[in-house]
């Protein structure tokens, strides 16, 4: 068993003191924090949220092993700081959408997106709209970023970007959406500029669109 089993193995097994090992271990041999994050421990709590899914596990079970992925995360996370995307790559408004209280997807993006030299604004979770739009108007940002686990709270998304009509300040802000019930057609149609099927992902799509934005290239 590699290094990401074992991550996923300990993340499903709720085991804290392990992922924490775990993530240790991977800084010491030169693993590469993004790539240990990707391939294991989301990989484990993706597996924890499929078994919720189907009732094989429960509330509690689904917390303790998110419990145990931050506290690897955080081991994490100073090595992340270090990496070379250091500069105002841009500013983005993030949290979850109104109705929704899952912001665990949220907070390994927001980590992501920090490492990678964006300044974040995080609004943490069950956010209405009009304040996502107002803390984007407040802090002069790039981008407003959107996640959503539930489908019942994904129907807010579209929100956003009629808001932003309404408003008459559409072409101010660029749009990301994402989360687990959250596909890429279905994004785009709720007017997002991009979509992220995962962190890593969403690190690359808010690249693209500032790059496109420096450069003149939005339509």
């Amino acid at each position: 068993m590699n290094l990401f089993e074992q991550m996923v193995e300990a993340t499903v097994d709720e085991d804290e003191e392990r992922c924490v090992a775990l993530a240790q271990q991977a800084l010491d041999e030169g693993t590469d924090p993004f790539q240990a994050i990707q391939e294991g421990y989301t990989q484990g709590m993706h597996i924890v949220g499929e078994k919720f899914a189907r009732l094989d596990c429960y509330l509690p079970d689904l917390i303790l092993s998110a419990r145990a992925m931050n506290a690897a995360v955080e081991v994490l996370k100073p090595r992340l700081m270090q990496r070379d995307d250091h500069g105002s790559q841009g500013t983005i408004v993030l949290g979850t959408i109104q109705g929704d209280l899952h912001d665990l997807g949220k907070n390994i993006v927001k980590i992501m997106l920090q490492a990678a030299g964006f300044t974040i604004h995080d609004l943490g979770y069950n956010v209405p709209v009009r304040q996502f739009v107002e803390e984007a108007e407040k802090v002069g940002a790039d981008i407003i970023a959107a996640s959503a686990i539930l489908t019942t709270t994904m129907a807010y998304m579209p929100d956003i970007a009629a808001l932003l009509s309404e408003l008459g300040r559409r072409d101010k802000y660029l749009i990301m959406l994402g989360g687990a019930s959250v596909m890429a057609e279905w994004a785009v149609e709720a007017g997002a500029d991009g979509y992220g099927e995962n962190a890593v992902e969403a690190v690359e799509v808010a690249k693209r669109l500032m790059r496109e934005k420096k450069g003149g290239e939005r339509k």
